[in-house]
């Protein structure tokens, strides 16, 4: 990928789709921003999540990692880059570019050093108003942690949360050991 000068405006969505796929930024009203690459413990942790998510998850739902979510498409856009978001499988056949809030079922984040107060309190703040139904926060600390979050009147409220072996019913039935989300086997 060559350098390309920084934009000194705000970018579009039609900037946005024009720039290389394997960009490491987010949009976020219009003004673009670096996303650090993840550290080992995090990309195994989204990795393995992933897969699980994608053995579990009823055929209607399609789990990826790392896709362009357009939360606001207004002329100050914002695209997000969730951990893993989880689509109707309608959007998924779609193969769209980006998918738009709309279609995203779940957003999950990892928090990393660095992206804590993003994490936790700027992305479920923007995806809550996008109206993404449901939201999980994974905290990789000892021990590791998974808190689930439903949109309740344009509000997310907490649902369910748990270390270990967790079982949840939201968005679909699903059961993980986070325990060997960071195991290398």
């Amino acid at each position: 990928m060559t350098a390309q000068a920084w934009p000194e405006h705000l970018v579009t969505l039609d900037e946005w789709d024009a720039m290389p796929e394997d960009k490491t930024l987010e949009l976020v009203d219009g003004v673009l921003h670096v996303v650090p690459a993840a550290v080992p413990m995090h990309q195994k942790a989204q990795s393995r999540l992933d897969n699980w998510l994608d053995e579990q998850l009823p055929q209607s739902l399609v789990s990826y990692q790392d896709v362009d979510v357009v939360i606001d498409s207004s002329d100050r856009p914002t695209v997000r880059k969730p951990d893993i978001v989880v689509v109707t499988a309608e959007a998924a056949d779609r193969n769209p570019k980006r998918f738009d809030a709309a279609d995203v079922v779940l957003a999950v984040e990892i928090v990393s050093p660095g992206s804590e107060r993003i994490d936790r309190v700027t992305k479920p703040t923007q995806y809550a108003k996008a109206g993404i139904a449901h939201y999980w926060l994974v905290e990789l600390g000892d021990p590791i942690s998974l808190t689930a979050f439903e949109l309740v009147d344009g509000v997310y409220k907490h649902v369910e949360d748990g270390v270990g072996r967790i079982r949840l019913t939201r968005p679909a039935s699903l059961e993980f050991d986070l325990d060997a989300l960071v195991r290398r086997r």
